[in-house]
This record gives C-alpha cells, sequence and structure tokens, in this order.
C-alpha cells in the first residue's frame, strides 16, 4: 500500500519536498538575510496552508476558525518565546543575522506532512472531508505551523525596525 501511495504522488510534490528540505539546512546555518528574504518561507507556507484548507473544507466558518484562534495562539506564544539574542538587525546594510535553527525544517516538514497525509487520507476516504473533527484537528495543526512562522517573522520584522543600542552604550535601566 505505501508503494501505491508514493508511486502515485506527483512529481513536482517531490520537487517541493526536496526545497523545503534545502530550505531547512539552509536555516540550520547562521547567515545574514536581506529582511524581504526572510518573508518567502513563511509566506509560501501559508500559502501552502491557505491551499489545503480552503480547497478540502471550504471558506467556512468551523475550519477559518480553527485555523485564525491556532495561528493567534502559536504566533502570540512564539513571540512571547523568541530568544531575542538569536538576531541581530543591521538596518543600515539592509539585513538580519540570524542563528542557525532546525526549527523551521521541522515546520516546514509539518506543513508538508500534514498537506500530504491530509491528501492521502482523502484519497482513500473522501468523506472525512465531512467530519468535523477531522476539520478541526487539521485546521488547527495548520493553524499552529503558520502561527509559529508568522510569530518568529513578525518578532524579526519588529527587532529590525526597533533602535537597538550600540555595543557599548551606557544603558540607564541598567541603574
Amino acid at each position: 500500500m505505501l508503494a501505491q501511495i508514493i508511486s502515485h504522488t506527483p512529481l513536482w510534490v517531490w520537487a517541493l519536498l526536496a526545497f523545503l528540505v534545502y530550505r531547512g539546512i539552509v536555516a540550520s546555518v547562521d547567515s545574514e538575510v536581506a529582511l524581504k528574504r526572510l518573508a518567502i518561507i513563511p509566506l509560501v507556507m501559508l500559502a501552502l496552508s491557505w491551499q489545503g484548507v480552503s480547497t478540502v473544507f471550504g471558506v467556512t466558518a468551523l475550519p477559518m476558525l480553527c485555523w485564525l484562534l491556532a495561528a493567534a495562539v502559536a504566533a502570540t506564544l512564539n513571540w512571547r518565546l523568541f530568544r531575542k539574542d538569536r538576531v541581530m538587525a543591521y538596518p543600515e546594510r539592509g539585513v538580519v543575522f540570524q542563528r542557525g535553527s532546525w526549527l523551521p525544517l521541522m515546520l516546514m516538514m509539518g506543513v508538508f506532512l500534514t498537506k500530504y497525509a491530509v491528501g492521502v487520507t482523502l484519497a482513500m476516504h473522501p468523506a472525512l472531508a465531512q467530519d468535523t473533527v477531522f476539520t478541526v484537528v487539521v485546521c488547527t495543526l495548520y493553524g499552529i505551523f503558520n502561527g509559529m512562522f508568522l510569530g518568529r517573522l513578525l518578532r524579526i520584522v519588529n527587532l529590525y525596525y526597533s533602535p537597538q543600542p550600540a555595543p557599548g552604550a551606557y544603558n540607564s535601566q541598567l541603574n
């Protein structure tokens, strides 16, 4: 059965998987990145999730509410738990230095595997598209992954546009 599932998977899906793995490996290394480039992967993942939710469940109240609530909670948590010491903004050069992390790879694989599993599951059991529990679980998963991406991106953008003290500058809050 697994061989049948893999053989019926379109070639573009494997190309997308290879691209996401590549981007995840790149994200695992310390790098300087232009602020605009930081938004590419979160927007791609948002598009994949949105396409997954809207085509399978429709743009109706339950899927949208599950996605929005999960995304809001995950974005808020990621904003609050984000380690500012892992990013240094250089607005004068238009770049952000960020420490490498495997989290982007895990989140990308989360979106990809959710989308793949939903596709396979619905191909075998199409009636699940109407199942409330299935809808809630899938849309919540998409929302969590996207919220993590968006919370991280928004936090980095916030740090980029916030004034940062120069190294060695006097900070009156220390006294």
